[in-house]
């Protein structure tokens, strides 16, 4: 069973919380993680997997361009061909989030694909043009959330729960 993770970040955040995810879901026996940037992921790595976990940063009260933009590329060469399959998602936003979480779970329905947690969004409260151009350093126990994530998808696939 595979697990893809597709993720953008220009200032690390969305990327950090990506790769705690891997981390946590290579624990598990009998899942292959692949972990890829949006900008070269697409309609047929979405093909090759099992389920899927999508991180991007919220950037002016919506999802990333590039993330954005993966799913345009993919989202016809993929529809009624993946229907079923679980996906969770990984939010960093300096605010708030809801409004990228909520794009993905629109494009995710359309897919017809089945949520298995709410979105865990993560906020840098990064306010200043400084703060939100800086690198982001996400909290230790965002960080053990996204591995827990990464973790349950991969146990869920491996036994056949998702």
């Amino acid at each position: 069973m595979t697990l893809l993770i597709v993720w953008h970040s220009r200032t690390g955040g969305a990327r950090t919380m990506a790769e705690a995810a891997a981390h946590g879901a290579c624990g598990e026996d009998g899942a292959t993680v692949r972990l890829l940037p949006a900008e070269e992921a697409g309609g047929d790595d979405l093909l090759a997997a099992d389920g899927y976990l999508f991180a991007a940063p919220e950037n002016l009260a919506a999802l990333s361009g590039a993330m954005k933009d993966f799913f345009d590329r993919s989202y016809y060469a993929v529809l009624d061909r993946i229907q079923g399959r679980p996906y969770a998602s990984l939010i960093c936003a300096g605010s708030d989030g809801s409004n990228a979480a909520r794009q993905i779970a629109r494009i995710a329905t359309g897919w017809r694909l089945k949520p298995i947690a709410d979105p865990l969004i993560v906020c840098t409260h990064a306010q200043t043009p400084e703060a939100i151009l800086a690198r982001k350093r996400i909290s230790s126990d965002a960080l053990d959330r996204c591995r827990e994530i990464g973790a349950t998808m991969a146990a869920g696939l491996s036994l056949g729960i998702f």
